[in-house]
């Protein structure tokens, strides 16, 4: 059902089931999978692909152009996959040349109102971003992460999947996996996100292992190059420990302390 006052534009695609609210506005490069709603006053725009059963609400911005002032107005890509949810005022822009031409957010996030995700950012599956979290340009975002409300997350950082990042912290290096960071403007990691893993079925046995991964990164004062090395030993008795160690091997700005 499309209402009366939603204008799409020629060349659009939608499903014939997609449903769109009064006064929203869909551009003539943006196709549209089944069941997804949209929701009044809603924007989406540039070439746009969203998948199925997303659901968007009132005074969203969807596929905009690039903040960036290197933009130019070149043919870049939004792409968002299923069961996604964008409450009000979400906004998503799309990517740029420099960082790839495409912004992609994969299945079942959640992003609260007034959220941003920036141009280039990759985002996971199964993520919140909590109101008013933002990401900056060419951000990571891997799976299972919380943001709580008012946080930020610098260009260029990543963070691993299973992370907690508490009320208004800014984030200037990368986040491994499975950790919790806090701290405002100076931010540092505080533990195990130990009630997450356990929520997420981690066995207890698994959470006592990560807690001594934890540990050697943090706890021994060892240099990254060394931690690897006792947390490739640790990949033997839990698996889970390999995220931890791919993360920091691939860490281009250095991890949060």
């Amino acid at each position: 059902m499309i209402h009366a006052t939603a204008i799409i534009e020629p060349g659009a695609r939608l499903h014939p089931s997609v449903k769109v609210g009064a006064y929203s506005i869909i551009g003539p490069m943006v196709s549209i999978d089944a069941e997804t709603i949209i929701g009044p006053h809603v924007v989406i725009t540039g070439r746009t692909h969203i998948g199925q059963a997303n659901q968007f609400y009132q005074f969203s911005s969807i596929g905009e152009a690039s903040q960036d002032k290197k933009y130019q107005g070149e043919d870049t890509r939004l792409e968002i996959g299923s069961h996604n949810i964008f409450r009000e005022c979400v906004t998503v822009h799309r990517g740029t040349v420099q960082g790839g031409a495409i912004t992609k957010v994969g299945h079942d996030n959640l992003f609260m109102a007034n959220a941003h995700v920036a141009h280039d950012c990759i985002i996971g599956d199964h993520n919140i971003l909590a109101n008013s979290a933002a990401l900056a340009g060419h951000v990571c975002l891997d799976d299972y992460v919380i943001m709580s409300g008012m946080c930020g997350v610098h260009q260029f950082c990543k963070v691993g999947s299973h992370a907690f990042i508490a009320t208004a912290s800014i984030v200037l290096k990368d986040v491994p996996p499975y950790v919790m960071v806090m701290g405002g403007a100076d931010p540092t990691v505080c533990g195990l996100n130990v009630t997450g893993l356990k929520r997420r079925g981690f066995s207890t046995e698994t959470i006592q292992v990560l807690q001594r991964a934890y540990k050697v990164i943090y706890r021994q004062g060892l240099r990254v190059e060394d931690a690897i090395k006792i947390l490739k030993e640790m990949e033997q008795l839990c698996p889970e420990v390999k995220l931890l160690t791919d993360f920091l091997k691939s860490s281009e700005r250095g991890i949060i302390r």
